[in-house]
Parts: C-alpha cells; sequence; structure tokens
C-alpha cells in the first residue's frame, strides 16, 4: 500500500487516497505502540540470569529488526504522505485553473452579447453593470494571482506533469488578456455611447430653453408706463444674464463632439444638432439686445412723457397766472411784483434745463428711428411752442413793468 505510484487523476480521487492513507497512518500509530511493548518485553528476556530460553543477542538482533521494519515503514508512510500532498496541491492547482477559464467563458459570452444601450438611461445602467463587473474582474485577476504563484511553487518543486503546468498557465494567461481587451473596448464603446447619449440630451435641453427663451425675448410687451416698463427691464436684465451664463453651455457642445468616437463624431446628425444649438442661441442673443434696447426706448419715451407732463402743467400754471395778471400802477405793488418775476426767472431756468433734456431724449429717440417718432416729435413740438408762448408772455409782462417804473421813476424825480 506504501509504495504505490497511484496518486490520483483529479482531486476528488486524491482526496480519497488521501482518506485511506490516514486510516493506513493510523493503523501504523497504533501497531508502533504494540510494537514498542513487545519488544520492550522481549528485550527483558535478554537481561535474565541463569537460565536463558534464547540466546540474548538472537533476541537483540530481532528486537533491532523489527524495529528497522517499523521505521521503514513509517518512512514510508511519510514519503506517501508527502506525494499525496504534493499531488493534491498539482490537482487543486488545474481545479482552480479550469475554474478560472470557465469564469473568463462566462464573461466572454456576456460582453459578447452585450449592447451600448438605446438613449442615456440605459447607458447610465449598463455602465452601472460594467463597473459591477470590472469589481469582480479585480477580485477574480487576485485569486488568479494567487492560483500562478501556485503553480510556479509546483514550478519549483519539480513536481510531475511541469510541460502540463506550464502550459495551462500560457493558456489561461492569454485568455485573460484576451478577456481585459474584450472589457477595454466594450468600456470605452460603453463610455463613447453615453458621451453620444449626454451629449444629444444635453443638445435637446439647450434646444428647449432655448426655444423657451426665444418666445420670452421676443415679447411684444413693452409695458404701458414707467412703472411697468421698469419691471419688464428688470425681468429682462435676468433673462440676458442667463443667456449669457449659458454661452459656455453652447461653447461646450463642440468640446463633447471632440470626445465623441468616430461612430458618433462624425454623423450628420450630430453636426446638424451643433449648428442647430449654435443658430438659435445666436438669435435668441441678438433679440435679447434688441427686446433690451426697445424696452429702455420705451421707458426713455414714457419718462420723457412724464417730463413733458410736468413741464406743462407748470407752463398751463404760468399762462394762466401771467394772462391774467394785471400791471400794477402803484410802485409798491410794482416792487412786489418784480420780486414776483425775479422767482420766476429762476423757475424758468430749472424748468428750460428740464426741457433741454427732453429735446436730447427725442432727438436720440428720432435718430435711433424709434416707432414712436412723429408721437414723440409731436410732443416735443407742443412743448416747446407752449414754452416759448410763456417766454413771450413773461418778456411782455417785463416789458409793461419796466414802463411802469420808467413813469413812477420820472414822477418821483418831478
Amino acid at each position: 500500500l506504501l509504495v504505490s505510484k497511484e496518486l490520483g487523476k483529479h482531486l476528488l480521487e486524491v482526496e480519497d487516497l488521501l482518506q485511506k492513507h490516514g486510516l493506513l497512518e493510523a493503523d501504523i500509530s497504533a501497531q508502533t505502540e504494540r510494537v514498542q511493548a513487545l519488544n520492550a518485553a522481549a528485550l527483558k528476556f535478554s537481561e535474565l540470569e541463569g537460565y536463558q530460553p534464547c540466546d540474548p543477542q538472537i533476541i537483540c538482533n530481532r528486537v533491532n529488526h523489527v524495529q528497522t521494519c517499523l521505521e521503514e515503514l513509517v518512512e514510508l508512510a511519510g514519503k506517501r504522505r508527502k506525494e499525496l500532498e504534493d499531488s493534491r496541491q498539482l490537482w487543486a492547482f488545474f481545479q482552480e485553473m479550469e475554474e478560472a477559464e470557465g469564469w473568463i467563458r462566462e464573461k466572454e459570452k456576456i460582453l459578447a452579447t452585450k449592447t451600448c444601450g438605446r438613449d442615456l438611461s440605459s447607458v447610465l445602467a449598463l455602465t452601472s453593470k460594467h463597473k459591477s463587473m470590472l469589481g469582480e474582474l479585480g477580485s477574480r485577476r487576485a485569486l488568479l494571482h494567487q492560483s500562478m504563484k501556485k503553480g510556479e511553487q509546483l514550478l519549483a518543486k519539480k513536481l510531475l506533469s511541469p510541460g502540463g503546468i506550464q502550459e495551462k498557465m500560457r493558456e489561461v494567461r492569454l485568455r485573460w488578456k484576451k478577456l481585459e481587451e474584450v472589457t477595454g473596448l466594450h468600456q470605452q464603446r460603453l463610455q463613447e455611447a453615453l458621451n453620444f447619449f449626454q451629449f444629444r440630451a444635453d443638445a435637446d435641453d439647450l434646444v428647449a430653453w432655448l426655444q423657451d427663451t426665444f418666445r420670452v425675448v421676443s415679447s411684444e410687451d413693452f409695458g404701458h408706463d414707467d412703472h411697468s416698463t421698469q419691471a419688464l427691464l428688470r425681468k429682462h436684465r435676468a433673462v440676458v444674464e442667463e443667456v449669457e451664463k449659458h454661452r459656455g453651455a453652447i461653447v461646450g457642445l463642440r468640446k463633447q463632439v471632440a470626445l465623441l468616437g468616430p461612430e458618433h463624431g462624425r454623423g450628420v446628425e450630430v453636426q446638424i444638432k451643433v449648428v442647430e444649438v449654435e443658430q438659435l442661441y445666436g438669435e435668441v442673443a441678438e433679440v435679447a439686445v434688441l427686446r433690451q434696447q426697445w424696452l429702455q426706448d420705451a421707458l426713455a419715451v414714457y419718462r420723457m412723457f412724464g417730463e413733458v407732463h410736468a413741464c406743462e402743467v407748470w407752463l398751463e400754471e404760468k399762462e394762466q397766472w401771467l394772462r391774467a395778471m394785471e400791471v400794477p400802477e402803484e410802485l409798491d405793488e410794482v416792487e412786489v411784483v418784480q420780486h414776483r418775476f425775479e422767482s420766476l426767472d429762476q423757475e424758468m431756468n430749472s424748468v428750460m434745463g428740464r426741457i433741454l433734456d427732453v429735446n436730447q431724449v427725442v432727438q436720440q429717440l428720432v435718430d435711433g428711428g424709434h416707432p414712436s417718432s412723429e408721437e414723440v416729435r409731436s410732443c416735443q413740438d407742443h412743448l416747446n411752442s407752449r414754452w416759448n408762448r410763456v417766454v413771450e408772455l413773461v418778456e411782455h409782462k417785463k416789458s409793461q413793468l419796466s414802463s411802469v417804473l420808467k413813469i413812477q421813476n420820472y414822477l418821483l424825480e418831478c
């Protein structure tokens, strides 16, 4: 049993042989105790004084022979165990290699049937699964490394079938390398698909936002008075800021296209989408500038109308006062009226400045081609006409006062 060359043809058979060998070793251990007891009892006969039933030398020789046979048996058992242990390591290594190959084949089949998704959500789901697979790949790589180290140790021990070990290690390494290459290619395709669908989603979002913004900036509502136009202008400035913030996203589309793989980046659909977004953004930015100018012009018109109204109220009041005023003949009353005209001169200087500002605003609006230019010009003409009329009345009244003062001074001198 101990000199048998049967070392098993697979791991289960080796395990069975080791189990049987363990039973045999237990028997040897039990017999060792028995032999040692018998040898001890036999040696007592070699030490007897007087009558000796057998030659003591024969007894010693027999004891030594039995002990030597036992030691040889124990040595054979140890050698047999080592051979079986080595065989178990060898077949365990081959089994691990087979398991590794089976795992590789399974992943190869999965990768061969995997698609890259049809939209962004499916690509993201596939990418998440692929990351899990990469985690498995890392764990399996560590196990394979340990198995390869066992193979190197078996080769160093120069056990059975060194050629088979080397061939199996080479075969598994090649398949593993191929699996990593296929995994890398699939990851690259997933990334390209992710970039493409992300680009398409970003482009679609930008188009939707630009279309909504275009409807806002192309509105024909410019307010109905100073307050409402100011509110619209504040809102429009916020929209303009958003448009400017999105400029980076528009430029980023070109960068996203540069990251797309040849399969997607050179497609007509991609190029058309980029041009569509850029053109739409240009239109929105252009119309936003125009609307801001229109709102500012509308605000200027409403403010001009407000200023004109305030000036005309003042002019109406002064015109009525001037027309109703009778130039007094008494010197004391003339001096009172003269003081009033001095105050009126100061007020007229202030109002004249406001009217000049109105004329300047009107000229800017007319030069800029404002759609209400005729109405604004008519309002300006009416204001200037009333101003000139008031100025003439003032000069007339001042002339009358001057005449009265001259008469009064002449009379005083006389």
